[in-house]
């Protein structure tokens, strides 16, 4: 904002820009001011503007595959003491980052070829009795042994999980097991509407809501019900 006053302020004056603006024109002049005379700018700035090059530096020379944790250690060998939130900070503001280890898991994949049926809930995940409505999800953890695969069922009146499987891997067994679960501990219910979102889990692309009665539910049918991660 302060170049741009600066391209503008000989044609509209700072104050009618500042006026558009979300800055005051107290802060324009103050900034000025620091640009003319640094020793007006406040102890926390003038110690984030001897740090930057530091942390920069110390990432350059480390092959940009140092964190936060890493940069702050390493800064401390240095004999530069610096908290370690105030470097988490500034490598936040410069966009730096360190490299993760492992492999990215994905747990939706939209398919847009497959057949998308209507919202039946219209995005209204509010439910006035139980097994009204039942919302299904599929997410995974991170584990000392490698991720694990959660799928689960939740009931919207009482926001309690009704079904729910754990499995090391993505498979069909594992989404149709927590419905399976859901279905048995809700024996008799009626007009249920099952909503899940869009994806596909290796080459499976069950994407869709359907209202359906419990008690006539047939395992051998379970395919047909709508369940998506």
């Amino acid at each position: 904002m302060v170049s741009f006053i600066d391209a503008h302020r000989a044609a509209y004056g700072v104050e009618s820009i500042c006026a558009q603006l979300p800055i005051a024109p107290s802060q324009y002049y103050e900034h000025k001011a620091r640009e003319v005379e640094p020793g007006r700018l406040p102890p926390r700035l003038r110690r984030d503007r001897a740090l930057v090059p530091e942390i920069r530096r110390v990432y350059e020379e480390n092959f940009r595959v140092y964190g936060a944790r890493k940069v702050w250690r390493q800064l401390g060998r240095e004999d530069q003491v610096v908290a370690r939130c105030t470097v988490e900070r500034l490598m936040r503001a410069l966009g730096l980052h360190g490299v993760v280890r492992g492999r990215k898991c994905r747990t939706t994949i939209a398919d847009d070829s497959a057949a998308r049926p209507l919202d039946r809930v219209n995005r209204q995940f509010h439910a006035h009795r139980p097994n009204q409505l039942w919302v299904a999800d599929f997410t995974y953890v991170a584990t000392w042994a490698g991720f694990v695969y959660v799928a689960f069922i939740v009931d919207v009146f009482a926001r309690r999980i009704i079904g729910w499987r754990v499995a090391r891997s993505m498979h069909t067994e594992l989404v149709l097991d927590a419905l399976e679960q859901a279905l048995w501990a809700r024996s008799g219910a009626k007009g249920v509407v099952h909503h899940s979102d869009r994806g596909s889990q290796l080459g499976l692309n069950w994407s869709s809501q359907h209202c359906f009665d419990v008690q006539s539910v047939a395992l051998h049918s379970m395919p047909r019900l709508a369940y998506a991660s």
